[in-house]
C-alpha cells in the first residue's frame, strides 16, 4: 500500500501578507471557511493564527479563536486543529533603550498558550527557537518552551515542534530525552525563513537526520520554494505544509485564490509520487492524537 502523507494548511499566519494578497482570510469567518475549504481539498491538519479583523494585524484575542475553532467545529468536519502558540515572541530592541521592546510584541507563556488550554484543539504549535527572524528578534528561551510544552501536556494537546536550524532540532532532542514531550514527537522543520536554514534538500536532509528515531516529521519551504520542498518531504519520507503563511502564489505572478489551490497541488505532488494523501483519521492514527 502506498504511504499517507498528511499535509497541514497554515492558513493565514501573522506575517504582514494581507496588503500583498486579497486572498488571505482576516476575519474569523474568512478564516474558518478557508480552512475548511483547505479541508476539502485534502488538508487533514489546519493550522490556525488569527487576525485583528480591522486590521489584519496578528492578534492572540482569544475571542477571535473562540469564534475560529467554533465555526470549524460545528461544521462537523473531521479535520484536526492545530492552533499557534507563536504570536508574542517578537523582539525589536528600541534605539534609545535596548532593554525595550520598540514594538508590541512579547508575551508570557502562559498569554500565548491561553486559548489552546481553552478550546483544547488536538494540536497546537511550539517553536523551539530563538533567532534573528527577518529584521527582528524571534526569542523563545528553554524555560518557555518547557513551560508551554509540560502545560499543553497536561491539556493533552500535541506540540507540533517547529525548528529553524540545526541547533534548534538539537535543543528539541535535548528537551525530547528528557521526556518532555509525549511520544511519538511531533516535528515541523521550517525552511526559507530568514535567518533561518535555506529550503535546500541538504538542509532537509541535515535536519531530518537529527529528529529521534521513531518520531514523525513534516517540512515547508515559504514562497517559491513550497513545493519544491513538498517534492522533497515526500521523497525523504517526511509529512508536508503548504498555505497562505508560507506563499501567497501558484506560479510567478499568479496569486493563489485563497488556500484550497495550494492544498490541491500539493496533493498533485503526493499522488504522483507515489503516496497516497491521508485523512483526518489516518493522521490521528499516524500522530497518535488523543
Amino acid at each position: 500500500m502506498s504511504r499517507p502523507v498528511i499535509i497541514t494548511c497554515a492558513v493565514t499566519g501573522s506575517g504582514d501578507t494581507t496588503a500583498a494578497s486579497p486572498y488571505v482570510p482576516i476575519t474569523p469567518e474568512q478564516i474558518a471557511n478557508d480552512a475548511l475549504r483547505a479541508h476539502e481539498a485534502g488538508a487533514a491538519i489546519v493550522h490556525i493564527h488569527v487576525r485583528d479583523p480591522e486590521t489584519g494585524k496578528p492578534s492572540r484575542d482569544i475571542h477571535l479563536y473562540r469564534d475560529v475553532v467554533g465555526r470549524i467545529r460545528q461544521s462537523g468536519a473531521d479535520v484536526v486543529i492545530n492552533l499557534t502558540t507563536g504570536v508574542g515572541a517578537r523582539f525589536t530592541p528600541a534605539e534609545d533603550d535596548p532593554n525595550r521592546n520598540a514594538v508590541s510584541g512579547l508575551a508570557s507563556p502562559e498569554e500565548r498558550m491561553e486559548h489552546v488550554l481553552e478550546l483544547q484543539p488536538e494540536i497546537c504549535s511550539l517553536d523551539v527557537a530563538t533567532m534573528n527572524f527577518g529584521a527582528h528578534a524571534f526569542v523563545n528561551v528553554p524555560a518557555h518552551i518547557e513551560r508551554i510544552a509540560r502545560a499543553v501536556r497536561a491539556a493533552n494537546v500535541k506540540p507540533e515542534l517547529e525548528v529553524f536550524d540545526l541547533g534548534h532540532c538539537a535543543l528539541a532532542e535535548h528537551l525530547f530525552n528528557q521526556g518532555i514531550f509525549a511520544e511519538p514527537a511531533m516535528y515541523q522543520l521550517c525552511l526559507g525563513i530568514p535567518w533561518g536554514a535555506p529550503a535546500t534538500t541538504e538542509a532537509m536532509l541535515s535536519m531530518k537526520q537529527m529528529v529521534p528515531a521513531g518520531s514523525n516529521w513534516s517540512a515547508f519551504g515559504i514562497g517559491a520554494k513550497e513545493f519544491h520542498m513538498v517534492a522533497q518531504s515526500v521523497i525523504l519520507g517526511g509529512h508536508v505544509r503548504v498555505g497562505l503563511e508560507d506563499n501567497l502564489f501558484l506560479s510567478r505572478g499568479e496569486l493563489s485564490h485563497g488556500n484550497r489551490p495550494l492544498v490541491e497541488r500539493a496533493a498533485r505532488i503526493i499522488e504522483d509520487l507515489g503516496a497516497e494523501v491521508a485523512t483526518a483519521s489516518q493522521a490521528r492514527d499516524i500522530l497518535r492524537l488523543g
